[in-house]
């Protein structure tokens, strides 16, 4: 990813419903939830979330995939850690190193 990726990744996760989508699918964890579970648990209305879905996929923060008539949304942990890696990885690198520790 460079600055611009990282940066979009951050846009979309600015939004409140997306970052309420993205908490509660990195709760459920690996396996991802179906979208009627997300919307019941969160209350989007149908049309608005799937557009909330499609920010956070546009990013690569989430796939979905179909199994059955089932839709799911599975979060990508990797390129999330790679988006607080990056945010991370020059912290206090100008402290003293006897401040660091």
């Amino acid at each position: 990813m460079d600055i611009e990726d990282y940066a979009k990744a951050l846009k979309e996760l600015g939004h409140p419903s997306r970052l309420k989508v993205y908490k509660r699918l990195a709760k459920a964890g690996r396996e991802g939830l179906p979208v009627g579970t997300l919307q019941k648990e969160l209350g989007i209305p149908g049309s608005t979330l799937s557009h909330h879905i499609s920010a956070l996929v546009s990013v690569g923060l989430v796939k979905q995939q179909r199994e059955g008539r089932t839709l799911y949304c599975i979060p990508q942990f990797k390129r999330f850690d790679a988006l607080i890696e990056f945010l991370c990885e020059e912290c206090c690198a100008d402290e003293p190193e006897d401040l660091q520790g």
